[in-house]
């Protein structure tokens, strides 16, 4: 029995003395944990994809500022070319090949475009500024994954304190009963039934340190960095309860209708008359003396007006569309604000109960450990047998496990109300 009794201790202190000795080495609040996880989480770093392709963007759109050049060519052959019949004295114009030729560069510089290339521009950066708010809600996702399971990995080391105390409770009614069983007071049964609760809270013992240890490898995922297996976690601070919703998807819904106000003035600059310099310089037969048949340099140049009237067409309803756009993100706002809200009505009602409960598992804890005080005595003096004194330390351990699983829950509710209001 003894021998049995000594293997249980072992395992106690090799389940919840040892980590607790490595708690010691490193410490680990939820805050830092979070700000890691979303260092080392992947779509992080599509924010600096997102400005090289800004930067890339604009560069191409600036370019539309500079000179438009361009190389052309060609040459022809036409079965009839226009010729010259009627008799001039002493004069004879020759007719025109059939094959003709030409190169030429056109060179064109925009002196005013209604505003397009700036719209572009401006659109380009609000599309940039909308993808990163895009990146910022899924970091979000991110940040309450990791806060259930830090919080859950912190339920598990209270409930493995309670496993102690509980074993020590089994324990001073197991050396009580052994004591009984060698005075011939009491039936080896009594002492059977103490070992195997013993066994019982170490299987338990070993049930919470597994699944804590898979819990810490998940959050050493995330973080990029392995973690021990005896990390300590705080206990996160009482988070303050807040009434203003500063969510993410609110940023996000206003980047749309940023980027849904641009379009529309891009609409107008894109209906709005065009005006631009251009020449163009060549050689090619004829040049632009018709009646010269042979090759010549030339060149041309002038100002050019551009107003392609059929853009208006479609302006009115293509205007529509990007109306019904902001309508419908205002009613998808609306509606977000209406579930956010609900959700944090119901968050408050689960951070009043749970206040209550634990409120009144402190009370149920303190008789529970008068009564289970009692039974000890009781015990040893044969007034009752050892499953009536397993009986009570278990409806103590129960009540503890209550007040644990409160607590816990209680951070968890104040930290997702927080959460939910975007904090």
């Amino acid at each position: 029995m003894k021998l049995t009794i000594r293997l249980s201790a072992l395992v106690k202190i090799a389940l919840v003395a040892c980590p607790a000795s490595l708690f010691a080495q490193e410490r680990i609040e939820l805050d830092s944990v979070i700000s890691k996880a979303r260092a080392n989480y992947p779509s992080i770093h599509q924010k600096g994809i997102l400005q090289q392709t800004e930067a890339i963007s604009l560069q191409n759109l600036n370019k539309g500022y500079l000179p438009q050049l361009s190389l052309n060519g060609q040459a022809t052959y036409q079965s009839d070319v226009t010729q010259i019949n009627i008799p001039f004295p002493g004069i004879t114009v020759n007719p025109l090949s059939k094959d003709q030729y030409k190169a030429a560069i056109d060179v064109e510089q925009v002196v005013f475009d209604g505003g397009l290339i700036a719209g572009q521009k401006s659109l380009q950066r609000l599309s940039s500024k909308l993808e990163s708010e895009k990146i910022e809600v899924e970091l979000q996702k991110v940040k309450e994954r990791v806060q259930q399971i830090y919080l859950t990995a912190l339920m598990l080391d209270e409930q493995l304190k309670q496993v102690e105390l509980m074993q020590l409770d089994l324990q001073v009614g197991y050396r009580k009963t052994e004591a009984l069983v060698k005075n011939g007071v009491s039936f080896q049964s009594n002492l059977n039934a103490m070992e195997a609760e013993l066994l019982k809270a170490d299987q338990r013992a070993i049930e919470l340190s597994a699944s804590r240890k898979g819990l810490i490898n998940a959050l050493s995922l995330f973080i990029g960095k392995e973690l021990p297996v005896g990390v300590k976690l705080q206990v996160p601070r009482t988070m303050q309860v807040v009434t203003d919703i500063v969510r993410r998807e609110l940023s996000l819904f206003e980047k749309q209708n940023d980027v849904i106000t641009q379009q529309r003035r891009l609409l107008l600059s894109k209906s709005l008359p065009k005006a631009s310099l251009f020449g163009q310089g060549g050689y090619g037969r004829p040049g632009l003396n018709m009646l010269q048949n042979r090759f010549d340099w030339f060149y041309i140049g002038g100002i050019r007006l551009n107003w392609n009237i059929s853009n208006l067409y479609t302006f009115r309803k293509e205007k529509q569309l990007a109306d019904i756009s902001a309508r419908s993100l205002d009613l998808q706002k609306e509606t977000f604000l209406l579930n956010t809200n609900i959700q944090l009505t119901q968050q408050q009602a689960e951070i009043d109960k749970l206040e209550a409960l634990i409120t009144t598992d402190k009370k149920i804890i303190d008789l529970r450990e008068k009564i289970k005080n009692a039974a000890g005595a009781q015990l040893e003096n044969q007034v009752i047998n050892a499953s009536d004194y397993i009986r009570e330390v278990n409806s103590e351990d129960q009540a503890r496990q209550a007040l644990i699983i409160h607590q816990i829950q209680l951070v968890q509710a104040k930290i997702n109300y927080s959460t939910i209001a975007g904090y």
